[in-house]
């Protein structure tokens, strides 16, 4: 109504009523949980914007929630545009219509993934935050953006593996992420769905 008064019609019967103000952000779906000052905002507009995920219902995005790998290299696929796969070559846990198949197919596809070992993918357990830098630099490797010939890079933290070192090294280089210290990385941490979303917005960008 103007001069900082609202109205709104009152529903029938005994309710509570609660009012959250919020900017008119018709992109974001009015995510309760994504305050206009989070550094994951502009990650989860552009992520939604662009159909790579819409949430998990009730108007919640869930930023501290935990990304499945299935979840991840889905996000993954959709952000680079929901590519055909070329044939349905998968992982005995992978079934045929689940809404990863293709993801996971494309991913196996450009080298993005090669599963965990004994024909496994392991699609409902969390990515931690090693997988998604490996999923996106090899994903940044077949489009031609990853290191080329020798290189050498010291990262300042001292807990990356040597099976990961490389992705890590290019996603640190390209400010895709940093660590959780100034020493450490924490490779075999849960990532969760702010920090995958962000480290996809920044290295697609």
């Amino acid at each position: 109504k103007g001069d900082g008064k609202y109205t709104f019609v009152m529903p029938s019967g005994k309710v509570e009523v609660k009012v959250t103000f919020m900017e008119d952000n018709s992109v974001l779906n009015f995510f309760y949980d994504v305050p206009n000052d989070a550094y994951f905002y502009e990650a989860v507009k552009w992520a939604v914007g662009k159909g790579i995920t819409t949430g998990i219902g009730d108007n919640l995005f869930a930023p501290g929630g935990t990304c499945t790998r299935a979840q991840a290299v889905t996000f993954l696929w959709r952000a680079a545009g929901s590519p055909e796969p070329k044939s349905t070559v998968s992982f005995s846990d992978v079934a045929a219509g689940s809404y990863y198949a293709k993801a996971v197919a494309w991913a196996i596809e450009n080298g993005i993934t090669n599963g965990t070992g004994g024909d496994r993918f392991s699609p409902d357990a969390d990515c931690t935050r090693a997988q998604i830098a490996t999923f996106l630099y090899r994903y940044m490797q077949s489009q031609g953006k990853g290191f080329t010939g020798e290189w050498m890079f010291q990262l300042p933290f001292t807990d990356v593996p040597e099976w990961c070192y490389e992705a890590v090294a290019w996603c640190y280089m390209e400010k895709v992420t940093d660590g959780t210290t100034t020493t450490t990385f924490s490779p075999d941490d849960d990532c969760t769905r702010a920090q995958i979303v962000t480290f996809l917005y920044r290295c697609m960008k």
